[in-house]
């Protein structure tokens, strides 16, 4: 079986040693090439590469941030049975598509799973989605092409607080739950966007949702984690059904302390007032009377004034 394996030299759990050893093992059951990514996009690029010839499987060994280039150049073209497989080995700070497939979260035991599974002929065709922003930068005020997402995208406050943990870390600061947190909290309390909601969730067949400052969509469950602890907005956010979303209107503190003890719980239980939850959607659309910030996979990407989402089924075969 011939591979690629893509390594982010940057990951923030791996260190080159361990890189070393990871391929290492790979390199013993499959003939395998290794290429470190060098520049943002590049993990895509290599994807669209590994595609056009023909190889058999793609490792990522990094975040989520490298899975989701590798699957935007494998899918650069849209799902074919002839793509590569994927195979994820985790390397970032939070590895929540590696986790949704079930690997382990050290990298040498995964990488072991993904021999086993490799041996056994263990795969799955797992379902992902795609996310086109209006009025971006990127697009001259037009829609963005679709960007695939593998387990979130969304509009609003998260892609918010993702761009100020990005600044904090070009700053050199480590990526942790504390620091998410920390971020999250000034960006609510002092931040306008909850006291002055600027966004409308518009799902087909229904009627507008307004007054939203945030809209996470969900293909797997959980959204996030805080360390070890699942982050879980959408509990039955699945690869074999559509999107989840998770929207939350204008509250004040003490509800919005409430609702997040409530994605933390095992069982939320009632959700209340201000929260709006949809299950297996196949598309919907988000527009905001004012730039927010968008994301996908945890990347923010600018900001925008409307977001398009579609569920993909069967887009992609992974090793399970």
């Amino acid at each position: 079986m011939r591979a690629l394996v893509v390594v982010n030299p940057a990951a923030t759990s791996t260190t080159a040693k361990m890189r070393d050893v990871l391929v290492g093992a790979l390199a013993s059951e499959l003939k395998l090439d290794v290429a470190e990514t060098t520049h943002r996009g590049h993990g895509r690029e290599l994807g669209a590469q590994a595609a056009a010839e023909g190889i058999d499987l793609v490792v990522s060994v990094g975040g989520d941030g490298t899975v989701n280039e590798v699957v935007n150049g494998l899918l650069e073209k849209g799902p074919s049975p002839h793509l590569p497989m994927l195979a994820v080995v985790p390397g970032g700070s939070t590895n929540v598509f590696s986790r949704a497939l079930g690997r382990s979260r050290d990298p040498v035991e995964a990488t072991a799973e993904i021999i086993s599974s490799v041996r056994a002929g263990r795969t799955r065709l797992v379902s992902l989605g795609t996310a086109s922003a209006f009025g971006t930068d990127e697009a001259g005020g037009g829609w963005t092409e679709p960007r695939w997402f593998v387990f979130a995208a969304g509009l609003g406050f998260d892609a918010e607080v993702i761009a100020r943990v990005e600044a904090q870390r070009a700053e050199g600061r480590r990526s942790t739950g504390s620091l998410y947190v920390r971020e999250a909290t000034t960006a609510f309390l002092l931040g306008r966007e909850r006291r002055r909601p600027a966004m409308t969730l518009q799902v087909p067949g229904e009627a507008p949702v307004e007054d939203l400052f945030l809209c996470l969509v969900s293909n797997v469950s959980p959204w996030t984690y805080l360390g070890a602890r699942p982050v879980n907005p959408s509990p039955e956010a699945s690869f074999d059904a559509g999107l989840d979303v998770f929207a939350m209107s204008r509250m004040g503190p003490i509800r919005m302390l409430r609702t997040l003890r409530r994605t933390l719980a095992r069982d939320p239980g009632t959700w209340g007032r201000g929260v709006h939850r949809r299950h297996d959607l196949e598309e919907l659309s988000l527009t905001a009377t004012r730039p927010q910030g968008w994301q996908v996979d945890g990347d923010h990407l600018g900001t925008a004034t409307g977001l398009r989402v579609r569920h993909v089924p069967a887009a992609l075969r992974v090793v399970a």
